[in-house]
């Protein structure tokens, strides 16, 4: 397990609980109510660090090695039951991007998402989960293809943002993610959009149009980066922390400006603390909202949809 920075007063108190069983496994000593007392402590520690976490924390643990990505959360929800499917019938397969079928119980779910990698091999492969325009161009190919056959969309969303190269540029990466946005706001199908790590700028916004939009506690959902935010307001990533803090990106801010519909509670200690517990908690959320999206007629839902979207950012005085 890796730690952050903040973190390494939990660290500590592991190590310390580690230590106090070996030495009462070692030897007659009895330290049961040692061990008792450092994990009493290690649970107020967790508790008091994760209550209090800045902005900046928040999106330091958005991007922790150990949390899980969009494949693990598809794994951990449908199991051996999810088909990927690739290519965008144009240019290739972005690996960047994936998606494909897979059944909750005995419902069937498109599920598409972007994918990072978790070394250095897989983080190239991945593109290190910035996607080009055929990937937009696959979820797109994958959505329609749901609308089709009447199969609800989940998004799992998780991007530094969409690949900046000239070459996606030139194949029309604006153009990609702009029409993605249109056909999102009125597919006629269920839509349920889950940010479950970085959700910055268009590359988010690609796959992120939903009937309910759903954070993670521990993740961020920005037009831009907090460094890079700080580079070109200060010239320099010095200031990171005070761009967190002012671009109001956390899912709290995210669900008082009513950009999302729900904040998902994470286990304690973050969502790499507890994969399994986090896999069942956001499986419940897209059951849950399912069930009720489900009983809307399509008129209804792209109605709702687009409604909900035209009235962000308008204020009455």
């Amino acid at each position: 397990m890796e730690y952050l920075e903040f973190e390494l007063p939990i660290k500590e108190l592991e190590e310390q609980l580690d230590k106090c069983m070996i030495i009462g496994e070692e030897s007659e000593v009895d330290v049961t109510e040692t061990c008792k007392q450092i994990e009493k402590k290690l649970q107020e520690t967790r508790k008091d660090i994760y209550k209090n976490l800045t902005a900046w924390q928040r999106v330091q643990l958005s991007r922790h090695p150990n949390r899980p990505y969009t494949l693990d959360y598809i794994k951990g929800i449908c199991g051996d039951t999810f088909l990927e499917l690739h290519g965008d019938r144009n240019v290739k397969d972005d690996k960047a991007m994936i998606g494909g079928l897979g059944k909750i119980g005995d419902q069937s779910f498109m599920f598409i998402g972007q994918q990072k990698g978790f070394n250095t091999k897989t983080r190239q492969y991945r593109n290190f989960g910035m996607a080009n325009p055929e990937g937009y161009r696959k979820a797109l190919r994958l959505m329609k293809s749901a609308e089709k056959f009447n199969i609800p969309v989940v998004c799992f969303v998780d991007t530094p943002g969409a690949y900046p190269g000239i070459e996606a540029e030139e194949r029309g990466q604006g153009e990609a993610i702009a029409r993605n946005i249109l056909e999102m706001t009125r597919l006629k199908v269920p839509v349920i959009v889950t940010i479950i790590g970085e959700g910055a700028s268009g590359g988010a916004l690609g796959i992120g149009v939903g009937d309910k939009v759903l954070m993670l506690e521990n993740t961020w959902y920005s037009v831009i980066s907090p460094e890079s935010c700080s580079s070109i307001l200060w010239r320099s990533w010095e200031y990171k922390e005070q761009a967190a803090e002012a671009l109001k990106l956390t899912a709290t801010d995210m669900k008082k400006l009513k950009l999302i519909d729900e904040i998902v509670r994470e286990p304690a200690g973050g969502a790499h603390s507890s994969r399994e517990k986090t896999f069942d908690i956001v499986k419940n959320k897209i059951v849950s909202h399912y069930e009720e999206l489900k009983k809307l007629s399509p008129k209804e839902l792209t109605n709702t949809r687009m409604e909900k979207y035209a009235n962000m950012g308008v204020f009455n005085d």
